[in-house]
């Protein structure tokens, strides 16, 4: 097993860095008029979870860590509701939508695991 050295070895920042990225470009698809509404708010939940991965890591206490792997959770949770609100409202594909969402339930219980693993 390879050792951590960076938060970008973390194989939950770099699946959380995918995330993000499908997250732009899916959002790049839909109306101007939602460039401050639904756009908006899916790529800065999608961002925050590689965010606050990555921060958390570089505070060196478990505490700290946990702190922000919560709060990356909360923004995985955060980017569902706002995915679903996608669909049902006809933005997106939904099968482009549909395998973000699938990689987020990975996410999710990945970011679950770690934090178990800080307790």
């Amino acid at each position: 097993m390879s050792q951590i050295k960076d938060f970008k070895d973390l194989i939950i920042w770099q699946k959380g860095m995918i995330i993000a990225e499908k997250c732009f470009f899916i959002t790049q698809k839909f109306p101007k008029e939602e460039l401050y509404g639904m756009t908006q708010q899916i790529r800065r939940a999608s961002s925050s979870i590689p965010a606050n991965i990555s921060e958390g890591y570089g505070r060196r206490a478990a505490g700290d860590y946990k702190r922000f792997l919560n709060i990356a959770q909360g923004s995985v949770n955060e980017l569902q509701t706002f995915l679903i609100l996608a669909v049902r409202v006809g933005l997106g594909t939904p099968k482009d939508i549909e395998l973000i969402l699938e990689t987020l339930k990975q996410e999710s219980k990945m970011i679950a695991s770690l934090i178990n693993k800080l307790s």
